[in-house]
């Protein structure tokens, strides 16, 4: 049996240049961090002994035959890569609910692969997880995906991540020393909406309106290497006021990224003492991201009173096995 471990995460700034369809012209960059929020998957070869040959526990159950029957578009695709057609359980578990903006289906899809690979017998490393997630997602799932929340789910920590115009990747680690690292820790706020989309919708209207918003997603992604040097060495409410810029162009991409319910909350937060803010993820709902002051988190708490406030502290490991403990694959008569 193999138990896997991968984080979620939140991007600050840059969201929206790590779609192909920018980057591959443009370059892109994002600011992004894994948090210590997880999803767990659970993988073990299933002795023949049962009427299903596999079973996928997830929302639902799955008992199924043949790997091409599983509904599941992540776990079919991952073993019909893998090329593992014998009799396989799989579980999930998640800290956090799916469709919220936190990159929450490419942790699933990173961790899975993850585990795959281990119960093979086989090392994949975390950049060889991350692009092979986004291949199995973009390519055979066919969803409409970035490059980011792999990378993230699979490196963890905060990263400044660079996409060429080759589709290469490069991540580079923001070294903060643990003074600093504190302050944003607990500056950040994160509360859940109550509501979950389906973030394609979010981003088909996005991809649509490109060519008409070249000049925000410009100005979007130079806002990466601005918030690196605020992290560095700058006045960390910078940081703040900064998110509260690119949420104010990010809502300017889609009449689908914001709502008047979400307009409302994040006024709300503002008047509480948030400097800035946005919503996770593609838009449309899922968690709000917030940057204020520690002292003005309990004036927050109380304007946002009927949200769930969700705390949460870097995670700085990526995806990992928490537990290995290989059996031997018994074949299928």
């Amino acid at each position: 049996m193999i138990i896997t471990r991968t984080p979620y995460r939140i991007s600050f700034f840059g969201g929206g240049t790590d779609y192909p369809a920018w980057y591959r012209e443009h370059g892109g960059a994002v600011l992004a961090t894994a948090i210590a929020r997880y999803c767990y998957i659970t993988c073990r070869w299933l002795p023949p002994f049962f009427v299903h040959k596999s079973r996928i526990v997830y929302s639902i159950i799955e008992d199924i035959m043949r790997v091409e029957d599983i509904q599941h578009p992540a776990v079919r695709e991952c073993l019909l890569q893998l090329k593992i057609h014998d009799g396989i359980e799989i579980h999930h578990d998640g800290d956090l609910p799916k469709m919220t903006g936190l990159g929450t289906s490419s942790s699933f899809t990173v961790g899975l692969l993850q585990a795959l690979y281990a119960l093979r017998g086989e090392f994949r490393s975390k950049m060889q997880l991350a692009e092979e997630a986004i291949h199995i997602e973009r390519n055979r799932c066919g969803d409409r995906v970035g490059s980011q929340d792999q990378v993230s789910a699979a490196f963890g920590g905060l990263n400044h991540i660079r996409f060429a115009q080759d589709d290469s990747i490069a991540v580079h680690p923001i070294p903060l020393p643990a003074t600093r690292l504190a302050t944003l820790q607990q500056s950040l706020m994160l509360f859940f909406t109550g509501f979950a989309r389906v973030a394609s919708e979010v981003v088909g209207e996005q991809l649509e309106n490109l060519p008409r918003k070249t000049k925000e997603l410009t100005t979007m992604g130079a806002m990466v290497d601005e918030g690196v040097r605020i992290l560095m060495q700058g006045d960390m409410d910078d940081l703040g006021r900064l998110l509260h810029e690119s949420w104010m162009l990010k809502r300017s991409l889609s009449s689908r990224v914001s709502t008047a319910e979400i307009d409302e909350m994040y006024g709300c937060a503002r008047k509480a003492g948030a400097l800035g803010g946005k919503i996770t993820g593609a838009g449309g709902g899922g968690f709000l991201l917030l940057y204020a002051r520690p002292e003005r988190h309990a004036a927050i708490r109380r304007a946002l009173g009927h949200l769930l406030h969700v705390p949460f502290d870097i995670d700085h490991a990526g995806t990992q096995i928490i537990f290995s403990n290989p059996t031997p694959q018994e074949k299928s008569t």
